[in-house]
């Protein structure tokens, strides 16, 4: 039996670093991705229901933490149909000829509390810039990751001609997202 322990301690310590790696995990029902921004100094809301997201994330192991977030633009919604045409219309999103978004995220921080940033890049009408996201992680048998950022939409040429005027339109968009999540 004591001759034994040694290799029981030896498979324990192999378990260790798989234990600790990178958990992959996809989207689950319930997940939204939502926007807001203003028009003529009053708020409105819209969401993209189509929305993919696959996250390979550890807290304890930020530095192979991945995050990948396909957007399919045409599914974007204000439920308004005035505003959903011209957002889908080539001054706005030009979802016939950019389909999808997409944000990608490699380098993570953690900011205390269950809180986190992910320093990615979003690819929007065919710009590439740098948005940092802000979210909580709360883990558990489905975790569910709830996050914001703040987007210049004039930066991705959102909102051409007339729309540029950010008095009109404002130029900041702020972005939420709560995705759910399960093991993969």
């Amino acid at each position: 039996m004591i001759a034994r322990l040694p290799v029981f301690f030896l498979c324990l310590l192999l378990l260790i670093p798989a234990y600790a790696s990178a958990a992959n995990y996809v989207q689950a029902a319930g997940s939204t991705l939502e926007f807001t921004g203003k028009y003529q100094g009053d708020a409105f809301k819209g969401r993209f229901p189509g929305f993919k997201t696959q996250l390979s994330f550890n807290p304890a192991e930020l530095s192979k933490a991945r995050l990948d977030v396909v957007i399919p633009l045409a599914s974007a919604t204000t439920r308004n149909p005035d505003y959903d045409e011209a957002m889908l219309g080539a001054d706005f999103f030009n979802s016939a000829k950019f389909p999808n978004a997409r944000y990608t995220a490699t380098s993570f921080k953690a900011l205390g509390a269950g809180r986190y940033s992910a320093a990615g890049f979003l690819e929007l009408r065919g710009v590439k810039k740098p948005v940092k996201l802000l979210f909580t992680w709360q883990p558990g048998k489905s975790p569910v990751l709830t996050g914001t950022a703040t987007v210049k939409r004039l930066d991705f040429n959102i909102g051409m001609g007339d729309w540029a005027d950010t008095a009109m339109i404002a130029d900041d968009v702020v972005i939420s997202t709560r995705v759910v999540l399960n093991p993969r």
